[in-house]
């Protein structure tokens, strides 16, 4: 993690209503450049309209900034021209491609400006590197695999053009303990490489020993915030704001 003057995402008194309800009640949060933040939650605290409001998906009151600019009120394809990738709980895979389709796609979708130098083919080398298993199934269509394939799948949009900042929803979700290491260890990588990541789950060990520092989100609002080791060690946290034991 670096020091730096403008956190690469800055939220401010975040709001988003559906309706009479409100699903955001004044969220603030940071993610400073190449650090890895969790927010951690039950089911229905917020967590995945945090995202999406941060991705300007959904109407929202409140500031956004990346890098120090405000950024709330660009459409989303604005955002991910600047480097912003959102991998949302559903895995975003288009299950009638290829593996190999898919990741052309995702590479093609990156604006020549903030690609990386390396061709397409060298990228879905690496791709194989890490997820052989991908490599093994290149010509296979994604809705066919697996959950815990498809997830690599969706990690690998980071391989292919890494992103300034990465917003995944819930990388655990619907995973054996098996899958659910296996897309930790590539998260690690990540978060190793330097890459700002704002993750958002309701496995609350598993992001609190990923994260650099974690926020605790219940029923729209932030109500504890800290560095990710202390939080994790709360044991009335867990109990209290949680209901793990």
């Amino acid at each position: 993690m670096t020091d730096a003057a403008a956190p690469a995402l800055a939220v401010e008194d975040l709001h988003v209503s559906y309706g009479p309800i409100k699903a955001l009640k004044g969220c603030s949060l940071r993610v400073m450049p190449g650090e890895a933040v969790a927010v951690v939650g039950a089911n229905g605290a917020g967590k995945t309209t945090l995202l999406r409001a941060i991705c300007n998906m959904l109407p929202s009151q409140g500031t956004v900034r990346l890098d120090g600019e405000p950024v709330r009120k660009l459409p989303t394809h604005a955002l991910v021209r600047r480097g912003v990738l959102h991998l949302p709980e559903t895995r975003g895979v288009l299950a009638g491609q290829t593996v190999l389709e898919n990741l052309r796609l995702g590479h093609d979708m990156q604006p020549a400006a903030t690609r990386p130098e390396r061709s397409f083919e060298a990228a879905v080398e690496e791709v194989f590197r890490i997820f052989p298993r991908l490599g093994e199934r290149r010509h296979q269509k994604a809705g066919s695999m697996s959950g815990g394939e498809q997830q690599m799948l969706a990690l690998s949009r980071a391989v292919v053009t890494p992103p300034r900042l990465l917003l995944i929803d819930e990388p655990s979700l619907g995973l054996s303990p098996l899958m659910v290491r296996e897309a930790y260890r590539v998260l690690r990588g990540f978060r190793d490489r330097g890459m700002s990541i704002l993750l958002v789950e309701q496995n609350v060990r598993a992001a609190l020993r990923f994260a650099h520092r974690g926020y605790v989100l219940r029923q729209g609002s932030i109500v504890r915030e800290g560095e990710a080791a202390a939080l994790g060690a709360d044991a009335e946290l867990f109990s209290q704001y949680l209901g793990v034991a």
